[in-house]
């Protein structure tokens, strides 16, 4: 490896994968896995802080917004897609942008992510402002595109922070806020979509959820924001109801389809109390 090669290119810590028993590559991918939790858990003040920087920014009426390529951009997309579902809010406040647009979802776009420029280009037709958050996602803390971004969105006043999987590397020392969690040797060597990947969705997770919980959108431990998009998350709801008003089930159904919202049936069925 190349002496300023990022942490996520160092050499797998096993050989001959090819010769491998189906049990043994299960069980070696697994044995890796399993550092990953360990390596994030060391990490968690740094994302304590930047959760603190998001915050109070979304509840002034700003956004977060997440930039990346490869798999690093497509965790970041699902992480924003996944926010209007689990807790109510609207598309706009969590923004996932991937190098190459949309098409790169799917399929790899060449070249997309070597391009310094583009992220700005990509964020200025959402009119990024210093209202808003920016945080970049990049397993190796190279990825031109990202830092690129970063960089410009602090020339602009934006809070930045950044998740990589390599120390010391470009886009941390870019970032106000950056969250390096060092997870190591991928077990096919250089295969961030492995080890680094996980980490990366862990930390996402960790972000989101905090930043929701804190922003109000859970109620105890209950999801009382979310959509009511199929049959499964309108039976969840009518559970939740049963729960929190003591009520039989035919009941709690019928104060979900009216309200549309567990929220709206608690805030409307307590009030009716009063």
């Amino acid at each position: 490896m190349e002496k300023n090669s990022p942490n996520t290119e160092k050499v797998s810590n096993y050989d001959h994968l090819e010769k491998m028993s189906t049990s043994e590559l299960l069980n070696n991918i697994n044995n890796e896995d399993q550092s990953v939790a360990k390596s994030v858990q060391k990490v968690i003040p740094e994302i304590e802080k930047l959760v603190n920087e998001i915050v109070p920014k979304i509840a002034a009426g700003g956004r977060l917004f997440y930039i990346g390529a490869g798999t690093s951009g497509r965790l970041g997309v699902l992480d924003a897609s996944e926010c209007p579902p689990t807790f109510g809010v609207s598309p706009g406040i969590v923004i996932g942008l991937i190098a190459g647009g949309d098409t790169a979802l799917r399929n790899a776009v060449e070249n997309a992510e070597d391009n310094t420029q583009q992220a700005w280009k990509d964020l200025q037709e959402y009119d990024i402002s210093e209202k808003d958050v920016l945080v970049g996602i990049a397993a190796s803390g190279t990825t031109p595109y990202v830092i690129g971004g970063i960089k410009e969105a602090r020339n602009n006043a934006i809070i930045t922070g950044c998740v990589t999987c390599s120390s010391s590397s470009p886009l941390a020392m870019a970032s106000e806020y950056p969250i390096e969690v060092i997870t190591g040797p991928e077990f096919v060597t250089g295969s961030t979509r492995m080890k680094a990947g996980t980490a990366q969705k862990m930390v996402l997770n960790m972000i989101s959820t905090s930043v929701m919980i804190k922003l109000g959108r859970v109620k105890g431990n209950k999801m009382v924001d979310m959509q009511l998009s199929n049959d499964k998350l309108v039976g969840r709801g009518t559970r939740m109801i049963m729960e929190e008003l003591n009520i039989e089930k035919e009941e709690a159904a019928r104060l979900l389809m009216q309200h549309k919202s567990v929220r709206k049936v608690i805030m409307a069925y307590k009030k009716s109390d009063n």
